[in-house]
């Protein structure tokens, strides 16, 4: 059996690393063209095949609710960073597409967020990075 006292103070410190860690990270967003929510649609369609993904997959990927999801593609749609389109296979939901000016404005925030997200790992080693990961798809898997 886990200890709960153990379980609670492993769960805190978690949640205050992951909050310090992300309020650090948000730095590499001003001034930019693209905000965190903004790059995190745009992290999960420009890994999709052809830079274009489900709204159901962006959807899952998020921390928001659907609703939020939508009226922020919405937005980005009105901003040129996507285009969003019916799904042929789902009649009921979209497919939601980079475009060049969406592809161009997050390479230029992924880069150094990519540098600023690997010199706050850096404290920990390959094998503990590796735990750690391990750790965290094990907690989401729950």
């Amino acid at each position: 059996m886990t200890d709960r006292r153990l379980a609670v103070e492993t769960w805190e410190s978690l949640f205050r690393a992951q909050h310090e860690v992300f309020e650090e990270l948000q730095q590499d967003f001003a001034g930019t063209a693209v905000q965190q929510p903004e790059y995190d649609v745009l992290l999960t369609v420009m890994r999709a095949p052809n830079h274009t993904a489900r709204l159901r997959e962006i959807t899952m990927n998020m921390l928001i609710s659907q609703p939020s999801v939508s009226r922020l593609v919405d937005r980005m749609v009105s901003r040129g960073l996507v285009t969003k389109a019916p799904d042929p296979d789902d009649g009921r939901g979209s497919l939601v597409t980079a475009t060049e000016k969406g592809a161009h404005e997050f390479r230029q925030v992924a880069v150094q967020h990519g540098k600023s997200i690997a010199a706050r790992m850096s404290v920990l080693t390959s094998d503990e990075l590796r735990t750690l990961n391990a750790l965290t798809q094990k907690l989401r898997r729950l």
